[in-house]
């Protein structure tokens, strides 16, 4: 491609996004495909000649749109939010163009040095102590596998680098918890025998007392303890563990705390919901996704450790090609995680953080805050409804009871769910709540407005109607 043609496509195509943030209403926020039509659009074998980018661009509308379900639709209520901004695109736009690997300060150090000054903005910005140092990763589930490495690594003397893991290792978390931790308890070879779950209490949040029995048993017993996983927002729930007896736990049997508030540090971004961090001076790691809350566009995830020499050793490596003249000088951050190879994500985040100011990102999260205890105030207003969860931020958990048995109740709400999405113009998800087949409704979209919350409730409530009319 000709530099001509590039700048004539690339303004088709800026021009093509801004339509499509101004436009999103209009698409369905859910693909309405079957599995398998995209792939009988696109041919098995590749072109033999380049072609033309504008017809591919015709075959990005015509076979690849109509098989997208739009995340950053305002009726987007599922998961939690992934959300971009104006501001994020056009820093991602330039992390493309410049495509530069940032694994060292010397391959770029824009990239080492913004990604430093950066990650102490968000500390500063969410209220974490000082002297916590951070580091950009790609998602809260290699942040957490980093942590789980590290416990590891300070459990047995960082002998596990050199030997294998030889001794009982122990890891332990909330019966709510993120199903990255098992995933990770798998990788970083603890095993699935030897993770934890301590159980929750009427909030769904970990009771440490359980926490400190199953500590004392496991030692007892001939096993380490060597990492304990707290959630801040628990992805079913929404639920925020106690930071503060936990950490004292922790410190007292010699255990890493790791902090998981992927979706939910966000709001600590407002001074009257930093409670839900209160403690985490006692954690040895935090992580929180500004690419779900803080519309920095997927992916990336903030990662603080308190003693990075622990997260360093554990990640290093020397060899001969990647050593510097500046080393000694300067973070290279391809020891902090597990990447070898590093995009320049800070840029981006850089041109949220700039774009909207403190004061904008958290008069958004006020707003979702705001729409979502409407919609708690709602369900707790319909007879028909029961909330299901205590509503601390923009997750509300709820289901319809119309007092048949629980078997039943959970087949209903199932039906309720696949009408409220069949529908159109909203998108929920589900979770089970000790055996509950429970509705999430998680307000946290950028572009979603009051009018569509209102809407996503009627949608609700003629959906409900329906089912109880069947």
């Amino acid at each position: 491609m000709k530099n001509e043609d590039f700048r004539r496509a690339g303004h088709q195509f800026v021009d093509w996004i801004a339509d499509y943030f101004e436009n999103m209403e209009k698409y369905p926020v859910l693909s309405r495909l079957e599995p398998g039509d995209i792939k009988k659009m696109i041919p098995a074998v590749p072109p033999a000649r380049g072609e033309a980018i504008e017809g591919i661009f015709r075959d990005f509308e015509r076979v690849l749109l109509p098989g997208v379900s739009h995340w950053q639709h305002p009726g987007w209520f599922g998961y939690f939010p992934a959300n971009n901004s104006p501001a994020s695109v056009l820093g991602e736009l330039l992390t493309a163009g410049l495509g530069a690997q940032c694994m060292v300060w010397q391959t770029s150090p824009a990239a080492a040095e913004l990604e430093e000054v950066v990650l102490d903005w968000l500390r500063q910005m969410i209220g974490l102590p000082a002297g916590l140092s951070g580091v950009i990763q790609d998602t809260a589930s290699t942040a957490t596998l980093c942590a789980l490495l590290s416990a590891r690594e300070k459990a047995t003397g960082f002998e596990s680098n050199e030997t294998g893991l030889r001794i009982p290792l122990t890891v332990y978390a909330s019966d709510e918890v993120h199903s990255s931790v098992d995933k990770g308890v798998k990788i970083a070879g603890f095993g699935k025998k030897s993770f934890r779950r301590i159980p929750t209490d009427g909030r769904f949040a970990l009771i440490p007392e359980k926490l400190e029995e199953a500590l004392v048993r496991d030692g007892e017993a001939g096993f380490v303890p060597a990492c304990v996983v707290a959630t801040v927002g628990t992805t079913s729930s929404g639920a925020i563990d106690p930071l503060r007896p936990i950490g004292e736990i922790c410190r007292k049997h010699g255990v890493w705390l790791h902090v998981d508030a992927a979706w939910a540090g966000t709001a600590a971004l407002l001074p009257e919901k930093r409670w839900i961090l209160d403690g985490v001076e006692l954690a040895d790691s935090f992580v929180f996704n500004p690419h779900k809350w803080m519309v920095t566009n997927f992916d990336c995830s903030a990662y603080f450790v308190r003693d990075p020499a622990t997260l360093v050793r554990t990640f290093e490596i020397h060899p001969e090609y990647l050593k510097t003249g500046v080393d000694a000088k300067v973070k290279n951050y391809r020891d902090w995680g597990i990447q070898l190879g590093r995009r320049f994500r800070a840029l981006k985040l850089w041109f949220v953080v700039r774009s909207y100011g403190v004061e904008g990102l958290q008069a958004m999260v006020r707003e979702h805050l705001r729409l979502a205890a409407l919609v708690r105030d709602w369900v707790e207003g319909d007879g028909r409804f029961e909330l299901l969860a205590p509503v601390e931020l923009g997750l509300v958990c709820f289901r319809l009871n119309d007092g048949r048995d629980e078997g039943a109740l959970n087949e209903l709400n199932l039906r309720l769910l696949e009408r409220i999405n069949a529908a159109g113009p909203v998108f929920l998800t589900h979770t089970t709540l000790r055996g509950k087949y429970t509705i999430r409704l998680v307000v946290g979209q950028r572009t979603t407005e009051e009018r569509h919350v209102r809407g996503a409730w009627d949608v609700v409530t003629a959906a409900a109607a329906d089912v109880l009319k069947a």
